[in-house]
C-alpha cells in the first residue's frame, strides 16, 4: 500500500541521521567507532544510582511517579538557577537538549525563515531546522535577509570542539542587537573544560535575547533525557504552552534523580573525574593523530568536549570513503553532514570520550590507513 497520500507536506522534510543511521546497522562493539557523541559509560555514576533512587523515592514519595509541572519540577529548576545565577522564573525543563533546540525553532521558526548558522554546525540542529522548513545559512550565504535566530554552540562545538573567544561573543551580541535576531546558545559541553579559562556565556552578555540550552546528558546520563533552557519569561511562556502539546512535562522521576545528584554536590565531584579521564584521552588521540595520519591531514585542538574535527587533503570524499572504512571495521562521522549547504566533503568529525582507551591506538591507526590508500 502506498501510504505516501497520507503523509503531512513537512514529511519530506524530514532529514536523516547518518550518525543514528550508523547505530542502528552496526554492532559498536565490534568496531572502532568514532561516530557517536557519546559519553564514555566509565563516567555514569552506577555506584550510587540505587542509593540515589532510594532517596528520591523516601524524599518525595508518589510524587516522584506522577505527572508534573510543565515548566519542570521545581525543586530542579532552583538548583539550575542558582547554579546559573538566574530567578527560577527564566528556567525551563525539556525532554533533553535536542527537544531544547525543537521547542526554540518551533515556535520562532516560520517556513521559509532563515536560521543562521556557524560552518559546520550541529547535525540534529540542521535536522530540526530542515524539519520547520527554516533555510539554515551562514553569514555569507545571508544575502541581505535578516536571520530569525543565530543558532551557536560556542564552548567546544560540536563538531569542531572549537571555543569562540570573548571578543567573538561580544561581536555577536552586538550584531544582533543592531539587526534585531535572537541568539540560541547550544552549551552541552560547557562544563568538560580540559583546559583555559572559562568565557563568560552569551546568556550573560545578553540575557534579553538569548535562549541559553543545558543538558545533564553529558555531565549525568544521557539515558535520563533531561535539559534545560535558560531565557526570558516572554520567551519560555511561548515554550511553555508549545511543551503542552508535547509531551506535557519532563519525566518526573528523572528530574528528582538529577535534582539530589545535582543539590548533594555529587554532580560537581563526578565531573572532577570525568573531566579527568576526557582529558586523558583527548591528549591520546591528538598524540595518535600526530604519529599515524599521513602528511595534509590536519585536526582541530579543543580545550574540551568530545570532538576534534579532521581536515583532508583536497579531493578526498569522506562520504564515499565511509563504506570502505566501515567494512575494515572503523566508523566516523563524514564533515559534510555538519555544514548546513553539504560542502566539505574533504571533513570527518571524530568522538575521543566513548571508545575505550586500549582500542584507541589500532582504531587510529586503522583509520589513518584507510585514509592513507584514499590519498
Amino acid at each position: 500500500m502506498d501510504y505516501s497520500r497520507f503523509f503531512s507536506d513537512d514529511v519530506p522534510s524530514f532529514m536523516r541521521s547518518p550518525v543514528r543511521e550508523i547505530f542502528r546497522k552496526v554492532d559498536l562493539s565490534a568496531i572502532f567507532s568514532f561516530a557517536g557523541g557519546y559519553p564514555s559509560a566509565e563516567t555514569f555514576p552506577l555506584d550510587g544510582m540505587g542509593a540515589l533512587a532510594e532517596a528520591v523515592v523516601r524524599k518525595y514519595g508518589a510524587k516522584s511517579m506522577q505527572y508534573g509541572a510543565t515548566q519542570g519540577v521545581p525543586e530542579l529548576r532552583e538548583l539550575i538557577a542558582r547554579r546559573n545565577g538566574v530567578s527560577i522564573e527564566n528556567v525551563q525543563i525539556t525532554t533533553s537538549s535536542q527537544q531544547g533546540i525543537d521547542v526554540c525553532t518551533r515556535i520562532l521558526a516560520n517556513p521559509g525563515d532563515v536560521v543562521e548558522v556557524t560552518a559546520p554546525t550541529y547535525l540534529g540542529a540542521l535536522q530540526s531546522f530542515r524539519a520547520y522548513r527554516a533555510e539554515a545559512v551562514t553569514e555569507e550565504g545571508l544575502a541581505g535577509r535578516k536571520p530569525k535566530f543565530f543558532y551557536v554552540i560556542p564552548d567546544f562545538g560540536n563538531p569542531s570542539g572549537e571555543t569562540m573567544t570573548l571578543e567573538e561573543r561580544k561581536d555577536l551580541v552586538e550584531r544582533a542587537r543592531r539587526e534585531d535576531f535572537l541568539i540560541v546558545e547550544d552549551s552541552p559541553y560547557r562544563e568538560l573544560r580540559y583546559e583555559g579559562e572559562d568565557v563568560p556565556t552569551i546568556y550573560s552578555l545578553a540575557p534579553e535575547r538569548t535562549l541559553h540550552l543545558g543538558s545533564f546528558s553529558k555531565v549525568f546520563a544521557p539515558g535520563f533525557r533531561l535539559g534545560w533552557i535558560l531565557g526570558p519569561q516572554e520567551l519560555l511562556e511561548q515554550i511553555y504552552i508549545c511543551k503542552q502539546a508535547l509531551d506535557l512535562c519532563p519525566p518526573v522521576f528523572d528530574q528528582y534523580m538529577a535534582a539530589e545528584f545535582l543539590g548533594s554536590g555529587e554532580l560537581d565531584r563526578n565531573l572532577l573525574k570525568t573531566r579527568e579521564l576526557y582529558r586523558g584521552r583527548r591528549d591520546i588521540m591528538l598524540g595518535l593523530l600526530e604519529k599515524y595520519m599521513p602528511e595534509g591531514v590536519t585536526w582541530t585542538h579543543p580545550e574540551g568536549g568530545l570532538f576534534l574535527f579532521v581536515t583532508l587533503p583536497e579531493g578526498v570524499d569522506t562520504v564515499k570513503m565511509y563504506d570502505t572504512a566501515l567494512s575494515e571495521g572503523v566508523a566516523y562521522v563524514a564533515g559534510s553532514f555538519f555544514f548546513a549547504d553539504g560542502s566539505h566533503c574533504n571533513t570527518m568529525r571524530l568522538n575521543f570520550s566513548y571508545i575505550d582507551m586500549d582500542r584507541m591506538e589500532p582504531g587510529v591507526k586503522l583509520l589513518s590507513d584507510v585514509i592513507r590508500r584514499s590519498l
